[in-house]
C-alpha cells in the first residue's frame, strides 16, 4: 500500500494534526509599532500557537509542536490564521490544516495552493497528497509528482519520501535523493524505509545492508508495513545482521496483519516450503503437507 509522509493530510478524512508553539512579536527597542503591525503579530502568534506544522521548514524553532489540533480550537484556528494569512505564507499553510481539520476540503485546498504558489513547500506537499489520492481534487499523478518535485527541490524531506512513495523514480540526481531522505529519516517512517531500499540495492551510493537493517528497524518500530516486511526478510536471510527464523515470522506476521501482500506471501511459503514449478521454472504453486 502507498504510504504519503508528512502530517495526517486532507487524503486521510481532512483530521490532520496540528502544531503548537509560541513566536514572540518582534519590536524595535524604543520604537512604537503601528497599531496594524502589533495586530497581525498578535493573529501570527495565535495562529501559530494553535496550527503550525512541527515539520513546516517555514516554522520557527521557538514554536513547540503537539500531534493534534483539539477540537474546540479549530474555529479559532480559522479565525486568527486567516487575518495573519494577508502576510504570511506559513499562517496561509496553517489556515488549510485548520480548513482541513474542520472537514471543509475545497477550502483547505485553496489554502494549500495560494501557499504552494508562495512557496510553501509543506503545502506543496499537501496539495500533492491531495492529487495523488484523488481528495478534493481530481485524481492526477502527474500534478502530484510536480508537487513533490518542487518540495523536494525546495529541501523539504516529506517531498522527496512522497515523491519516492508515488512510485517510478524520484529526483534526477539519486545522490541528492538520498540526501533529502537522510534529513526526512530522522523522525518520519517512510523516509526510514525508503532510504533504506536506496542502501538495500545500492542506488545513488554504496549499497549498505547494516544501514539499511537499522533503518528498517527503526521505521518498523513505528509500524511500517513495508519496513515489516523488508526486516523479515533481513532476519530470515541473515542480511545486515543475524539470521533469526523466529525474528523474521514475527515481522511477517505483523506486517501481513497490516495488508503488506508479500510479507503474506513469505509466511505462506513457510509454512508451505515445497513449490510447483512449470517448464519454464516459474512458480505455480507450493504444496503444504
Amino acid at each position: 500500500m502507498t504510504r504519503f509522509a508528512g502530517v495526517r493530510s486532507i487524503a486521510q478524512g481532512f483530521t490532520q494534526g496540528i502544531a503548537r508553539g509560541l513566536v514572540v512579536p518582534l519590536l524595535l527597542a524604543g520604537a512604537a509599532a503601528p497599531a496594524p503591525a502589533l495586530a497581525q503579530s498578535a493573529d501570527l502568534v495565535l495562529c501559530d500557537r494553535i496550527a503550525a506544522d512541527p515539520a513546516d521548514p517555514d516554522k520557527p524553532s521557538g514554536v513547540r509542536g503537539v500531534a493534534d489540533i483539539a477540537p474546540a480550537d479549530i474555529e479559532t484556528a480559522i479565525r486568527y490564521c486567516r487575518t495573519a494569512a494577508g502576510s504570511s505564507r506559513r499562517a496561509l499553510y496553517a489556515l488549510g490544516r485548520a480548513y482541513a481539520a474542520n472537514g471543509q476540503s475545497a477550502d483547505a485546498i485553496a489554502a494549500f495552493r495560494k501557499a504552494a504558489d508562495k512557496g510553501s513547500s509543506s503545502a506543496m506537499v499537501e496539495l500533492g497528497v491531495a492529487y495523488a489520492t484523488g481528495a478534493g481534487v481530481a485524481k492526477d499523478d502527474g500534478r502530484a509528482r510536480q508537487l513533490f518535485e518542487r518540495a523536494a527541490d525546495a529541501g523539504n524531506p516529506r517531498g522527496v519520501s512522497n515523491l519516492a512513495a508515488l512510485g517510478g523514480g524520484t529526483t534526477s540526481d539519486p545522490g541528492k535523493t538520498r540526501a533529502l531522505l537522510a534529513k526526512g529519516a530522522e523522525t518520519n517512517a517512510e523516509a526510514q524505509y525508503q532510504l533504506g531500499m536506496m542502501l538495500a540495492e545500492g542506488v545513488g551510493g554504496p549499497k549498505d545492508d547494516v544501514a539499511a537493517r537499522t533503518l528498517f528497524e527503526k521505521a518498523s518500530a513505528q509500524g511500517h508495513a513495508g519496513a515489516l516486511e523488508r526486516m523479515g526478510a533481513f532476519a530470515q536471510a541473515g542480511r545486515g545482521g543475524p539470521q533469526d527464523t523466529a525474528a523474521a515470522k514475527g515481522f511477517y506476521e505483523k506486517a501481513a496483519a497490516l495488508g503488506n501482500s508479500d510479507a503474506a506471501a513469505a509466511l505462506k511459503r513457510a509454512d508451505c516450503p515445497f513449490v510447483i514449478k512449470d517448464k519454464q521454472g516459474k512458480l505455480v504453486s507450493n504444496l503444504c503437507f
